[in-house]
């Protein structure tokens, strides 16, 4: 044992020394640029990448449409029916049962061209009653006349004797009055003359004021026995033209369109049994829906295409009364009409509701009834792409919108229809 030596004494000193961690080490630089990454990216997707719902559409399948920069013009297409320039009806105003047929219908009349007459004996009858009672008070009326010519011619005989004997008294007192005065005649022969003369002066007044008193009513009771007269006559012409009434006469000249009659055939008084139409001109009878009626005035014009030829219109009268939504106007060939249109003819109007303007215009398509007007699809990012847009519209017509906001000359929407578009926001068009 002696031989090994002592022993050295170890000490642990060295080994319990505590060794420093790194911070920055590679496992946990790593982990914090991933970290990092991935943030940038969530940033990077929420701010910059395009999170809009997209769908994928067939560009062919589209109508595409430019706004442009044109003249407005509000108009509406309206049809409308070609009707002769003027029409005349004919009735029977008395009716009666058809005596002879003169006209067919289709064939031209002068005006009082007799077309047919009528028999109606009761009616006849009835004429001659009544034209009876009327000469009746014809008679009386001229013997009431007569009656009161002669009150009046009697009392102008009076009149002229009680003058006749008021002169004779008067010379008769005179020349008592000048013989008294001379005492060439007795006081009662004077006195007999003046009160014979100052009689007949009191008679003469009175028969004066009669005669004065007479004459004014005698002159009112003549004008009102003239004047019942003149009325008499005329009811007695007015009843005999109601036999003339019997008698259906073509009121203008022109084209006679009736329905079939024979002979023997009743007619109903006022019963229409026709139509006399000028066919030198024509007009186009519309019907309007009401929405418009208060934009419809006389003066408005129209055109239509006819035998590749353009013929305008203007509205000539406007009838206001309302029936089943829709009015009625008449409008009237400005320069001519057309020399093949025949009466009941069709014919599909453009009628100007207003002056022209220039305004920003975009063409009429399916897509309004899917967004009513508020909102495109306008194309973007080259024609590549069609994005959602807001709009407002104005005016419109049968070709196009007005716009008002929302879209510029030169760009370019999507018309056709939306209907499967759902409510994506982008259209990718391929």
């Amino acid at each position: 044992m002696a031989q090994d030596g002592p022993k050295k004494r170890i000490s642990s000193e060295g080994m319990d020394r505590q060794i420093p961690k790194e911070f920055w080490t590679p496992k946990r630089i790593a982990m914090m640029l991933g970290g990092f990454a991935i943030l940038v990216l969530f940033i990077y997707s929420f701010v910059f990448m395009d999170v809009r719902s997209t769908l994928n559409v067939d560009r062919d399948k589209l109508t595409i449409s430019t706004v442009q920069q044109d003249t407005f013009q509000e108009f509406i297409q309206v049809r409308g029916t070609v009707q002769p320039i003027r029409t005349m009806y004919l009735a029977a105003q008395s009716g009666g049962v058809v005596e002879k047929l003169f006209r067919q219908s289709g064939t031209m009349v002068q005006q009082g061209d007799t077309i047919l007459t009528l028999s109606n004996s009761d009616l006849r009858l009835n004429v001659m009653q009544r034209t009876s009672s009327i000469y009746d008070q014809i008679n009386q009326a001229r013997n009431s006349r007569l009656s009161i010519e002669s009150n009046t011619l009697s009392l102008k005989q009076q009149l002229a004797n009680a003058e006749k004997q008021l002169r004779l008294t008067k010379a008769e007192y005179e020349r008592q009055k000048q013989l008294y005065q001379k005492d060439l005649t007795s006081k009662k022969k004077y006195l007999e003359a003046k009160e014979n003369y100052e009689y007949q002066k009191k008679h003469y007044n009175l028969i004066h004021e009669s005669f004065q008193q007479d004459s004014l009513r005698a002159r009112m009771q003549l004008q009102q026995i003239d004047e019942s007269l003149d009325r008499m006559w005329t009811s007695l012409n007015a009843v005999r033209d109601i036999l003339d009434k019997l008698v259906v006469t073509a009121p203008i000249a022109g084209q006679l369109s009736m329905k079939e009659l024979h002979p023997g055939q009743s007619i109903s008084p006022g019963e229409r049994i026709g139509q006399v139409d000028v066919l030198k001109n024509y007009k186009v009878r519309l019907n309007i829906d009401e929405y418009h009626l208060p934009r419809i005035s006389r003066g408005l014009e129209g055109s239509f295409t006819y035998d590749d030829k353009q013929y305008k219109l203007e509205i000539s009268k406007v009838y206001p009364v309302v029936e089943e939504g829709q009015f009625e106007v008449d409008m009237e060939f400005v320069e001519g009409n057309p020399t093949k249109l025949r009466r009941g003819q069709s014919v599909r109007i453009r009628l100007e509701l207003g002056q022209s303007s220039k305004a920003k215009l975009l063409s009429r398509g399916g897509f309004y009834s899917s967004t009513g007007g508020n909102w495109v699809y306008k194309v973007v990012d080259g024609g590549d792409q069609a994005v959602r847009h807001p709009i407002e519209i104005g005016r419109q017509n049968p070709e196009y919108f007005e716009i008002m906001e929302g879209l510029k000359p030169g760009d370019k929407v999507i018309t056709s229809s939306y209907d499967t578009f759902g409510e994506n926001q982008v259209l990718e068009l391929n």
